[in-house]
């Protein structure tokens, strides 16, 4: 038992020193930046799918409409007339006068994708020639002035072939829902820096590319439309490139019970579409088995009466636990820095806070690996009140189509998940 102790305790600290190699990656990519002038910034259009009223919708709206961009047309598409953000989107427009805005309802729900992949392809197939750019954001999204901005500019290099951003989650919330969703994004934003995968809720890519690509005809057959991006565009010697500037504060909480079936979701269509799914599964296999397997051995040490060696068993997970929230708190001092210097407003982390974060990071863990395992065998999910049979990663049946406004929305509290 003590050697199996030990060994396994050494593959442990091996693997932290993996784990704080490829955050210092990530932390080093959070420096990089550019801008062009109003002069080379192409044509954009900015498009919106919208599938029922999200807490922040309207904050959305009024951001996405202060852009600091020369040329740009925001091309809304709600689900039906009768979804309840139609309402929201139109008052948004009126109270703004706003003439660079189209909005229209889904006119054909595929059958053979999500929604959303549906809201996509009508959006970018009604697109004139005079576009260049096609930016793509979430409901959930409240974006700064610059955003459009920061997002576009990289894509003057001829090998990018997108820009993306990501989200970030406040730890500071009334649920422990929140604190976990803050977690297991922390690991999820590093992970798609590294690999290169897209978030569709800050994205950017140019309309050559969507034609060189075929990228309409691949959104049409898939559930997601961003994680595919990275293996599509690696084939033509493009790459998707992180704007760090473009990290986006989301301030929704959502219970534990909320966040279950959301993170379902994000692990299901890592296994469907990750190209580098196998390392994320090694990467659950280090970082969630490996320390929950030492804590397990120390206590069966504890009840068989090796007490020396089961504190120096669960002293050595309880110093693993500690660097990694450490590393979380510098990873999240940095993000606070970009966002503060954009002038927004986010509240500071207090100690207690610091013991939640230490509490809830291996409940993260237990959970993300519980979850993991349950989307192995995943074969329909359901996604804001509509159902897919999910029958391989290019064979997605819409079970059956329901506007949004005969959901039932009784179990939903206030987030977009």
């Amino acid at each position: 038992m003590k050697d199996l102790v030990l060994f396994l305790s050494q593959i442990l600290v091996g693997w932290l020193f993996v784990q704080i190699t490829i955050i210092s990656k990530f932390l080093y990519s959070l420096g990089s930046s550019q801008s062009i002038s109003d002069e080379e910034l192409p044509k954009a259009a900015i498009i919106l799918s919208l599938r029922g009223a999200d807490p922040f919708l309207s904050h959305t709206l009024r951001s996405l409409l202060q852009q600091n961009y020369p040329t740009y047309n925001l091309k809304i598409v709600v689900d039906s007339l009768q979804d309840p953000a139609w309402d929201v989107a139109t008052g948004i427009i009126n109270e703004y006068n706003a003439t660079s805005v189209q909005i229209s309802p889904l006119k054909n729900p595929l059958a053979t994708c999500s929604l959303k992949c549906s809201s996509i392809v009508q959006a970018v197939s009604e697109l004139d020639s005079s576009y260049q750019v096609v930016a793509l954001v979430d409901a959930d999204a409240v974006v700064h002035p610059n955003w459009l901005r920061d997002l576009v500019s990289p894509l003057s290099n001829p090998k990018i072939g997108a820009t993306t951003g990501n989200r970030w989650y406040l730890p500071t919330g009334d649920y422990w829902g929140s604190m976990v969703r803050y977690l297991w994004n922390v690991s999820a934003v590093i992970q798609m820096v590294m690999y290169q995968i897209a978030w569709g809720g800050s994205l950017a890519i140019k309309t050559e590319v969507i034609r060189k690509t075929g990228l309409i005809d691949v959104w049409k057959h898939s559930y997601t439309d961003d994680t595919i991006l990275r293996s599509l565009f690696h084939k033509h010697g493009l790459r998707v490139q992180f704007v760090p500037s473009i990290i986006i504060l989301n301030r929704e909480e959502c219970k534990l019970f909320n966040l279950l079936p959301w993170l379902r979701r994000q692990l299901l269509t890592s296994r469907l579409y990750h190209p580098c799914w196998i390392l994320v599964v090694g990467d659950s296999v280090f970082t969630i088995l490996l320390p929950t397997t030492i804590l397990a051995l120390s206590l069966i040490l504890f009840l068989i009466g090796e007490q020396q060696t089961a504190g120096f068993t669960f002293a050595g997970f309880l110093s693993y636990t500690v660097v990694l929230v450490i590393f979380t708190l510098i990873i999240d001092s940095c993000i606070r820095r970009i966002i503060r210097d954009r002038n927004e407003i986010i509240p500071s982390l207090s100690l207690a806070t610091v013991a939640k974060i230490f509490i809830a990071t291996p409940f993260t863990q237990w959970a993300s690996g519980l979850v993991m395992l349950s989307s192995l065998w995943v074969k329909s999910i359901e996604w804001r009140g509509v159902r897919y049979r999910i029958k391989s990663p290019w064979n997605i049946e819409l079970v059956e189509y329901i506007p949004y406004r005969f959901v039932n929305k009784s179990n939903h509290n206030k987030t977009s998940l």
